[in-house]
């Protein structure tokens, strides 16, 4: 045992940690000083017998249910999972243009499929006028993996090609993330679609849990088809998408949907022009109907590997990314599988919120840092990660619990950081003390936001999200919505224009509408649709509020508006059509109640050029460069507020919070449970009499307080801590 001398855990239980082997000692150690009820492995990494046999520790086992069986893979080579992949765009110079589709792919990972038939499975496309090259005008050299195509001097054509993915995605970031030793053998993954691949692995797993009696929880990482995860020549990501299904296909699939759906599938249906159905695309039909296809046939395929772990008296979790396409959790057949839970990496509250929210018997957090050595090096302080990481994910945490948290990777990593071990130490007892108050009771929610697009909750607290808690250029602007929404004291839904069509819940109290033009999130064609716009009018000028960011409402079809809720918004953009007509209202209102709180410039992110307030009556909040990035209008009853982007910062969060209120009709109610500082949040638990003081910097700060019947007090609270009040 260990000679250290360290402080135990104030309380136990809902904490998971990796462990490995060699690492007894250590482990104990960190049981103790965590409260720690569940261990776990890692990729790359074997929990010893000794440490799955302590008493009151429970066992995740990490199961890779499709990839990793190479020599069935090789043995079965028509089984392995596929992509539809789209060549680089190419400029034909003659009649005769040669594409070499497979240059910027990386060839350890894309293999092309050459035993199908390339006539009835490729396609070769003018991009010049959108039309499928005839099969007679292009031949493949498939020993060159080359495209000869007749062509029309200075049109562009790509190829569309079905290929095999001989490297797991998952498998080979994880290798070169980690340096793995080049003699670990690539992991295949396998298509269940196919009958061998499917019996297979449902043995193999049965097979699997005999020989491990000592698991207790098979944590599934995840079931079948990898998200999109595409590397480049260089061994770098070429295409992540975390919502991507371009590794789903192959025939068998695409002639199963023609029977169930009655039409046939193009690999443009997958390819979209090389956007890949990314989830900021307006989705077509055929996408939709290809994601409700493979969700049904992926949800029945996992049920049947959950049974098998519920009939050897085990539990059964999922993680929540990798493998999970066709299994999202917001699928209307998820329920169906069965699971004991859910586990997801947490990188901000939109992904916490994301795992959380999710309706399965528990709910669990990994939190970050992962314990990878791109983080744990020597000189790095990995404590800084984890603090940001904790205060981040707290507020969402307090909205919505999740069940438990851990971490992942390699623990004897981690433990040489001793700065860390102490700060994940506290996390621990915190996350415990916050758990046992905020189950007992719903939080005090001052309004009902609904976040309008083209998905609604088929993917909620999922818009702009391209890579689990990672930066885009174009998506920074607008995630600072969700992300301030994930830990404030609202309710929030997501919803889609059916929703709209079919009659706005009477319960909303807002509607925002957000994103660049054309995307599923701000809309595009929809909006020429007469019932959406009519009924979203309805709905502000009877009392409701609207909330637009960006090019909220965008289209332009030739009926002179640009935002086509111009007249709810007050404010339109110049597109260049209409520069002879002046401008005239350009003042900014003196104070207004959305603004009250701003002691420094607002942050729009990337912002929006040239949008201009239409009518005199439009309160213009901000005014710089001839352009409007903030405005207010009043719309009947109703209310809307318009703002050129929303990063998320402390500042955006207070700002998008005040604009809620405002166009909601409810000023009275923000200085009830309500603190000053902009740094500082309060979540409430009526039935409990206590609400919660929340420092979100790393800052101390001394701020007023508000209860719930709006008496302040001065409180003064430490640097990312917390503090409770009776009421």
């Amino acid at each position: 045992m260990s000679e250290k001398k360290y402080k135990k855990a104030k309380t136990t239980g809902r904490i998971t940690l990796p462990s490995e082997e060699n690492f007894y000692d250590e482990t104990i150690e960190l049981i103790e000083r965590l409260g720690v009820d569940v261990l776990r492995d890692s990729d790359g990494t074997k929990l010893p017998d000794e440490l799955k046999k302590l008493d009151e520790i429970s066992v995740y086992t990490k199961y890779l249910t499709a990839r990793g069986h190479n020599d069935f893979a090789k043995e079965h080579p028509t089984e392995v999972t596929r992509f539809y992949l789209m060549s680089e765009f190419v400029t034909a110079t003659s009649e005769e243009t040669q594409i070499k589709f497979m240059e910027e792919y990386f060839d350890q990972q894309i293999k092309p499929d050459y035993d199908h038939d390339v006539k009835e499975w490729w396609e070769v496309i003018d991009r010049t006028t959108g039309e499928v090259v005839d099969i007679n005008d292009w031949e493949i050299d498939k020993e060159n993996n080359i495209a000869n195509i007749k062509t029309i001097p200075f049109h562009e054509y790509t190829v569309s090609f079905l290929a095999y993915c001989y490297w797991d995605p998952v498998h080979m970031y994880n290798y070169i993330t980690n340096d793995w030793d080049p003699s670990i053998p690539h992991a295949i993954p396998l298509d269940p679609r196919y009958d061998a691949t499917a019996e297979f692995l449902e043995k193999y797993l049965d097979e699997f849990l005999e020989k491990n009696p000592l698991t207790d929880v098979i944590r599934f990482t995840t079931f079948f088809y990898q998200f999109s995860l595409i590397f480049n020549k260089h061994g770098l990501e070429k295409h992540v998408e975390w919502f991507g299904y371009t590794n789903t296909v192959s025939p068998k699939a695409f002639k199963e949907f023609e029977k169930e759906y009655g039409y046939k599938l193009r690999p443009e249906d997958i390819i979209d022009e090389g956007y890949y159905n990314s989830i900021f695309r307006v989705p077509s039909k055929a996408f939709r109907d290809y994601i409700e296809f493979q969700n049904k046939f992926v949800t029945e395929k996992a049920k049947r590997l959950v049974d098998i772990v519920h009939k050897h008296g085990k539990k059964a979790i999922m993680f929540l990314g990798d493998h999970y396409t066709g299994v999202e959790p917001w699928g209307k057949n998820f329920a169906n599988i069965g699971l004991d839970g859910v586990v997801g990496s947490v990188g901000d509250g939109v992904t916490l919120r994301l795992i959380s929210d999710i309706d399965t018997p528990m709910t669990e957090g990994r939190f970050l840092p992962y314990f990878f050595p791109d983080t744990f090096y020597e000189g790095n302080d990995p404590t800084i990660e984890g603090k940001d990481n904790w205060v981040k994910a707290r507020r969402a945490l307090i909205r919505k619990p999740l069940d438990r948290i851990g971490y992942g990777g390699y623990m004897a990593l981690a433990y040489k950081f001793t700065k860390f071990i102490d700060y994940i130490q506290k996390v621990a007892d915190e996350f415990r003390d916050l758990h046992d108050i905020v189950t007992k009771d719903k939080p005090v929610a001052k309004a009902t936001v609904a976040i309008l697009n083209h998905w609604g909750a088929q993917r909620k607290w999922t818009p702009w999200i391209v890579a689990h808690g990672k930066w885009y250029k174009l998506s920074y602007s607008y995630m600072g919505i969700t992300e301030a929404l994930s830990g404030m004291d609202m309710d929030v839904r997501f919803i889609n224009f059916e929703d709209v069509r079919n009659g706005i819940d009477p319960d909303i109290d807002v509607i925002i509408n957000a994103g660049d033009a054309y995307t599923a999130f701000s809309g595009g064609a929809i909006f020429e649709d007469e019932e959406i716009v009519t009924k979203l009018r309805e709905f502000v000028y009877n009392g409701g509020g609207f909330i637009g960011v960006g090019e909220p409402s965008a289209h332009h079809y030739g009926n002179g508006r640009y935002f086509q809720l111009a007249d709810v918004m007050g404010v339109d953009k110049e597109i260049g059509f209409s520069q002879s007509t002046n401008k005239y209202f350009v003042d900014e209102v003196e104070s207004h109640f959305i603004t009250e709180d701003l002691t420094k410039d607002v942050d729009f992110g990337e912002s929006q050029k040239n949008v201009y307030s239409i009518s005199e009556n439009t309160e213009i909040l901000e005014y710089s460069n001839h352009e409007v990035h903030m405005a207010a209008n009043d719309y009947g009853k109703g209310r809307s507020f318009y703002i050129a982007g929303l990063p998320y910062s402390q500042e955006n969060t207070r700002l998008l919070k005040r604009a809620i209120h405002y166009v909601a009709h409810k000023e009275d109610e923000l200085k009830k449970y309500y603190a000053e500082d902009v740094r500082v949040e309060v979540a409430a638990f009526k039935n409990l009499k206590k609400y919660c003081v929340i420092n979100n910097s790393l800052d101390d700060v001394t701020t007023t307080v508000y209860d719930g019947k709006g008496n302040p007090k001065e409180v003064t609270i430490e640097s990312a801590d917390l503090i409770w009040f009776e009421e």
